[in-house]
C-alpha cells in the first residue's frame, strides 16, 4: 500500500496515499476505539459539519483571509459531502476525549484533501490548502464542533417530524374506522365506563401530536450558536467582525434562522440545548411506550386476554408453542423508548459535566442525539406499517364485554342514584347478573329508559336525558 507522510506536533505517521482524512484523523481512530458508533454512521452530522466549515469560508474569504482558488476549493468539497459523496472518510469514534477535537479535524482534514484535489493537488499538500490555517481559519474546536451538532441536529428535527406526523395519522384513520365500535374503558385494569373503541385510538393520535409543538420548541435552540468564540469565548484568534459573517453566511447556506448567541463565554460551555431537545424526545418516547403497553394489553389472548383487537401477526411466537403470536411490534418499540430514555439520562448526566469554560463532554452527548432521533424514526415507522395501519377490531366481543361488565352501571348513576348503583352493582358481583337484567328485575327502569341511557352513543359524550328511576 502507498503511503504519505503527515507530521504533527507528537510526530510523523504514515497516511494511505489515497485516504482523505489525515494524521489527527488516525490518531483520533487509535486512540478513541470505545464503541461501534462512527461518525460515518451519522451524516446529519457530517453534514452539519460541512455546512459550518462551508460558512467560516465564506467569512474567511470575505475578509481576506482565503485566495479565491483556496474558498472555491474548500466549498466544492463541502457540497460534494452535502452531497453525500466521501462519508467513509469519517472513522473517528463518536465517543471520544479532547472535546470534540478529533472530530473536527477529521472534516478539517477531510475537506482540505478534497478541496486539494479539487485545486488540481494531491492531498497531503497542505501548503496549498491547510486543515489547520485554511478549512479551520478563525475556529476552535469549542465553536466548530458544537454548531456542527446543531446543525445537524435541527436538520435530524425536520427529517423526523414527517415520520412521527404520519404515525399519528395512521392512529386518527384508526380512530376514525372503529369510531362506533362500543368497548370496555379500563382505568387501573379494572373495569370503568364504556367508551368506543375509535376515543382509544383518536387518544393515541392526540397525545402523540401535543408533543410536536415541544419537540420544535426545544430544536428551535439550536438556531443559537457561538461561532466565534473560538476557544474559551473570548474571540482569540478570529477577525473582527468574522463571527457575524460566519453565522449570517450558515444561515444563508441552510435556510434556517441561525443566529449569534449573545455571551459567547456562556455559550462555550453551555450544552443545554441538547439536554433540552433529549428532554422533549424523552416525552414522545415514554408516551409511545405507553401507546404500545396498551396495544399488546388490547390484543391480549386470543383467548385468555381482552381480545378487543388483533395486531397483524408478524412472525412465529415461541419455538416450543404452536401457534403462538406474539405483539412483536409494540415490544420493540417499547425498547426503543427505553433505549432513548437511557440515552437522555446520559445526556443530562453530561451537560451537568462542564467545568469552567467547556464542556468536554459533548462527543457522547451528540451521540446519544443523533442515535436517538435515528431510533424514533424507525419505531415511528415500524409501529405505523407493521402494526397499526393493519390493526384490526373484534367488535361483537368489545360489546358483549361491555354489556356483561358491572362498569356500565356507572351510566345509570346519574338517573338512579348513587345508593341503587351501588346496591345492583354489588348484587351483579355476587350473583353474576347482569347489570342490566338487575335494574330490570328491581323495576328500577322501564327498558325502554334503560336502553336510552345504555345507548352506546349516551354513554361516550356528556349527555342530559329526561329519565327518572321508578323507585
Amino acid at each position: 500500500m502507498k503511503t504519505r507522510k503527515e507530521h504533527d506536533l507528537i510526530g510523523e505517521r504514515e497516511i494511505p496515499e489515497d485516504a482523505l482524512y489525515g494524521i489527527q484523523t488516525l490518531r483520533g481512530v487509535e486512540n478513541f476505539s470505545m464503541s461501534k458508533f462512527k461518525l460515518d454512521q451519522y451524516p446529519m452530522f457530517i453534514n452539519g459539519l460541512a455546512y459550518t466549515k462551508m460558512a467560516a469560508a465564506e467569512a474567511n474569504h470575505a475578509l481576506g483571509l482565503l485566495t479565491d482558488e483556496q474558498f472555491k476549493g474548500i466549498t466544492k468539497a463541502c457540497e460534494d459531502i452535502l452531497a453525500g459523496k466521501y462519508h467513509d472518510q469519517f472513522p473517528v469514534d463518536m465517543i471520544q476525549g479532547g472535546a470534540g477535537t478529533s472530530t473536527n479535524m477529521n472534516a478539517n482534514e477531510v475537506i482540505a484533501n478534497i478541496a486539494l484535489v479539487h485545486m488540481g493537488h494531491k492531498p497531503g499538500e497542505y501548503q496549498y490548502c491547510s486543515s489547520h490555517d485554511h478549512v479551520n481559519r478563525s475556529q476552535s474546536t469549542n465553536d466548530a464542533y458544537p454548531t456542527a451538532i446543531h446543525m445537524g441536529m435541527y436538520a435530524s428535527h425536520l427529517a423526523m417530524l414527517p415520520h412521527l406526523e404520519k404515525l399519528i395519522e395512521a392512529f386518527r384513520a384508526k380512530g376514525k374506522e372503529f369510531a362506533n365500535i362500543i368497548k370496555m374503558g379500563r382505568t387501573q385494569l379494572e373495569d370503568a365506563v364504556p367508551m368506543t373503541l375509535g376515543q382509544t385510538f383518536n387518544g393515541f393520535a392526540s397525545i402523540l401530536n401535543d408533543e410536536i409543538k415541544h419537540l420544535k420548541e426545544a430544536a428551535n435552540d439550536f438556531l443559537t450558536v457561538n461561532m466565534g468564540s473560538t476557544a474559551i469565548g473570548t474571540g482569540i484568534c478570529s477577525e473582527p467582525g468574522y463571527a457575524e459573517k460566519c453565522v449570517a453566511a450558515l444561515a444563508k447556506i441552510t435556510g434556517w434562522n441561525v443566529v449569534l448567541t449573545e455571551d459567547w463565554v456562556g455559550a462555550t460551555s453551555d450544552t443545554s440545548c441538547m439536554v433540552g431537545y433529549m428532554s422533549a424526545l424523552k416525552r414522545v418516547a415514554i408516551k409511545l411506550s405507553k401507546i404500545s403497553n396498551d396495544l399488546r394489553l388490547l390484543a391480549s389472548g386470543p383467548r385468555c386476554g381482552l381480545g378487543e383487537i388483533n395486531l397483524p401477526a408478524r412472525q412465529p411466537g415461541s419455538s416450543i408453542m404452536p401457534g403462538k403470536v406474539n405483539p412483536v411490534i409494540p415490544e420493540v418499540v417499547s425498547q426503543v423508548a427505553f433505549k432513548v430514555c437511557g440515552n437522555e439520562l446520559c445526556t443530562t448526566m453530561s451537560g451537568e459535566a462542564p467545568q469552567m469554560e467547556l464542556n468536554a463532554m459533548e462527543p457522547v452527548m451528540a451521540q446519544c442525539c443523533f442515535e436517538s432521533v435515528d431510533l424514533m424514526v424507525a419505531a415511528f415507522d415500524t409501529l405505523r406499517t407493521l402494526c397499526v395501519e393493519g390493526i384490526t377490531a373484534n367488535e361483537e366481543h368489545c360489546r358483549k364485554l361491555v354489556h356483561n361488565s358491572i362498569g356500565i352501571v356507572t351510566a345509570l348513576n346519574p338517573y338512579i342514584g348513587y345508593e341503587h348503583s351501588t346496591n345492583i352493582a354489588k348484587k351483579a358481583m355476587e350473583t353474576g347478573g347482569s347489570v342490566y337484567d338487575l335494574v330490570l328485575e328491581e323495576g328500577i327502569l322501564t327498558k325502554e329508559d334503560l336502553d336510552t341511557i345504555l345507548d352506546p352513543k349516551n354513554m361516550v359524550r356528556p349527555v342530559k336525558l329526561d329519565i327518572k328511576a321508578r323507585k
